[in-house]
């Protein structure tokens, strides 16, 4: 139960949350030898991890299964299948493919671009139309009344999938040299220099 806009209330389903935690695209150790072994789907019944096609097909033929695609290298699902079983109204959608989706979870932005005039009202990312938030995720931290950081448990919290193991989930993260302190440049500057340079004789 959260508190939204003007004080309503927004009741949010128990498998929202685990499924803005959860890592997708990645491999299935059970069906790691089929050509459909990508895990991009989610199972709304069971909330228990990424699942794939096959996972989907001989445990949870009977079960709310969606599925997750990718835009950009970020995870997005498409309005026509969210909003079945979630009110995504408010939330800035795209067009991708032929299809609307929206994302699921915020994606930084250090800040709007000119000429912007709506942002997202969690994490004030620019919005290209009338709308109030940027994802899924976004309206979930704006509209939960009592948990003021939705977003970085979201992003310390490992994801919840049954068929990976901690020490085997892959993080991809930006790996950037950082500026050395002024003394180790001179130091190796100082090393890179020749002596006295010496000039040839002159013809006489």
């Amino acid at each position: 139960m959260g508190a939204g806009e003007g004080g309503k209330e927004t009741r949010w389903p128990a498998w929202l949350h685990p499924l803005l935690r959860t890592a997708f695209f990645v491999r299935c150790e059970l069906h790691g030898g089929s050509h459909r072994n990508e895990c991009n789907m989610y199972c709304l019944d069971c909330a228990g991890g990424a699942l794939c096609p096959t996972c989907v097909a001989l445990h949870h033929r009977q079960h709310r299964a969606i599925q997750i695609r990718r835009s950009s290298y970020h995870d997005v699902i498409r309005v026509a299948e969210i909003q079945r079983h979630l009110d995504v109204a408010g939330v800035q959608t795209y067009v991708i493919n032929g299809a609307r989706v929206v994302f699921l979870n915020e994606r930084r932005q250090p800040r709007p671009g000119k000429g912007v005039a709506n942002i997202c009202r969690s994490c004030g990312r620019g919005l290209l139309g009338p709308f109030d938030f940027c994802s899924l995720g976004c309206k979930l931290a704006r509209t939960t009344s009592g948990d003021t950081d939705v977003h970085r448990k979201l992003a310390a919290s490992p994801p919840p999938n049954s068929y990976l193991q901690d020490h085997e989930l892959i993080r991809i993260e930006c790996i950037a040299p950082g500026t050395p302190p002024p003394t180790a440049i001179n130091e190796r500057v100082a090393k890179r220099r020749k002596g006295t340079p010496r000039r040839a004789p002159m013809g006489v």
